[in-house]
């Protein structure tokens, strides 16, 4: 009995630390995708037009549901979206989250097409 045991004991323990360690996911919806409810998020105004920045995917708002959209080049953001990473691209640094890049300009960033 105590033979089984040594051998059941660590498959069972193994088990649960390979089902314990699973990765979370962070999925974010896909372009033209609706949802109902952006987690604060920041509004920025381009060209009369309010876009909404949430954990760096960007919306806009169409009575009472948010669309993800491609932000347009030229935005100007105060701040980066968390977990932003920086990158050179011919020589030029860029900084990059989401699929968006981003270029410094002064105390802002600008949203550029790389």
């Amino acid at each position: 009995m105590q033979s089984i045991m040594k051998i059941v004991v660590p498959v069972v323990l193994f088990g649960f630390l390979i089902t314990s360690c699973a990765t979370t996911v962070q999925v974010r919806p896909a372009r033209g995708v609706v949802v109902t409810k952006v987690h604060r998020p920041k509004i920025i105004v381009h060209k009369n037009v309010n876009y909404y920045r949430s954990a760096g995917v960007w919306y806009v708002k169409k009575n009472r549901v948010y669309k993800r959209v491609s932000v347009p080049a030229g935005v100007r953001v105060a701040t980066l979206p968390r977990g932003y990473k920086t990158v050179k691209v011919r020589g030029v640094k860029y900084y990059t989250c989401k699929g968006v890049y981003y270029k410094r300009s002064g105390k802002r960033y600008i949203v550029v097409h790389v």
